[in-house]
């Protein structure tokens, strides 16, 4: 309970931080950072359009943001959930233009099946090679997130191409269903957060769980009880690349209607920061997902109303990402002091 109320301080207490230094920014631009924040909080929220806009805006994050702390808990860095969001979406975009066949409701699942699957194997890629050949896969999973994007691009910029002035494909046979119309907000929301309490029961109340938990604590300690700890970490990378491909399938069929080139930018940045921050805790990540979502559709109607340019909500993210490592290094230093501290009694007894 006490570790509990201690995040809640530690994440409110980085959001304030990074509000304060945009506050200061605004006021050394001769604006009314009051005023500015009053806007932004207008512009998410008051109004249909308004407030479905942050809703889509935090669908895809919140399973961005759940895909990235699944992988954590296994000991993955998985920063190539935002290149599984693109396979997915484009793959889900090549079933719900071609596979019309299929009666809508079979077509609507084919779509979401052949995103989670393109997903997960795009993960066990990056998954596979640190399990049997310990490559990084901070490294791999960065580089893969230019291959997909380059890809989805050709893609969409040829074969599957709707031939008009932007790149995209043809609009989807299959789509979920919008509310708060005219946004985009639509009914993925709720598969989002259904996928984040099938997580949540997963981890903590499953004999999976406890391997996942067990090989991200101490690898050696899980082989030591029989647990697999390649095989957990793979297949842990996996689930987390097919909710990131469950993510690319949402926004092709909820709020686009069509794959549109290179729409998942920075989706799966924002899901890793929005975990990092607050350390990788599934129950408090959508909170920060929010937060965030809100920041990015309230943005425009800041800017719109007071002049404040949207690149100051850059910047406040950009406070996030220096707070969430500036912590994380500070507790790597922990560990090593107390690593070294260990050493220096067992050398002395």
């Amino acid at each position: 309970m006490n570790s509990a109320v201690e995040s809640v301080k530690k994440i409110l207490l980085t959001m304030l931080l990074a509000l304060g230094v945009g506050a200061i920014i605004i006021l050394v631009i001769g604006q009314n950072p009051i005023e500015a924040y009053a806007a932004l909080i207008k512009g998410a929220f008051v109004g249909k359009r308004a407030f479905g806009t942050t809703l889509a805006s935090l669908t895809p994050l919140l399973l961005t943001t759940v895909a990235f702390a699944l992988a954590a808990k296994a000991g993955a860095f998985n920063v190539g959930v935002e290149g599984e969001v693109f396979l997915g979406g484009i793959v889900a975009a090549y079933i719900g233009i071609n596979w019309t066949f299929l009666p809508k409701p079979l077509l609507l699942i084919a779509c979401f099946a052949g995103a989670i699957v393109v997903g997960a194997a795009w993960a066990f890629i990056p998954g596979i090679l640190k399990a049997l050949y310990n490559v990084n896969e901070v490294c791999t999973t960065i580089l893969m997130n230019t291959v997909a994007l380059y890809i989805t691009s050709y893609l969409v910029n040829g074969p599957m191409s709707a031939g008009g002035a932007n790149a995209q494909t043809p609009p989807v046979q299959v789509t979920l269903p919008k509310f708060l119309k005219p946004s985009n907000a639509n009914v993925g929301l709720f598969i989002a957060i259904f996928v984040i309490v099938i997580v949540l029961i997963v981890l903590n109340k499953t004999n999976i769980g406890y391997k996942i938990r067990t090989v991200g604590l101490n690898p050696k300690h899980a082989e030591y009880v029989g647990i697999n700890p390649r095989k957990v970490f793979v297949g842990t990378m996996m689930a987390s690349g097919a909710i990131g491909g469950i993510a690319g399938c949402i926004e092709v069929l909820g709020s686009y209607g069509y794959f549109l080139n290179n729409f998942a930018y920075n989706l799966g940045t924002n899901g890793m920061l929005a975990s990092l921050i607050v350390k990788n805790d599934i129950v408090f990540g959508p909170f920060m997902a929010f937060f965030l979502a809100v920041l990015k559709s309230g943005a425009m109607g800041m800017q719109q109303n007071t002049g404040v340019p949207k690149s100051i909500i850059d910047t406040i993210t950009a406070v996030f990402i220096i707070i969430a490592t500036m912590e994380l290094l500070s507790q790597i230093k922990i560990k090593r002091k107390k690593k070294k501290a260990v050493k220096e009694q067992e050398a002395n007894a």
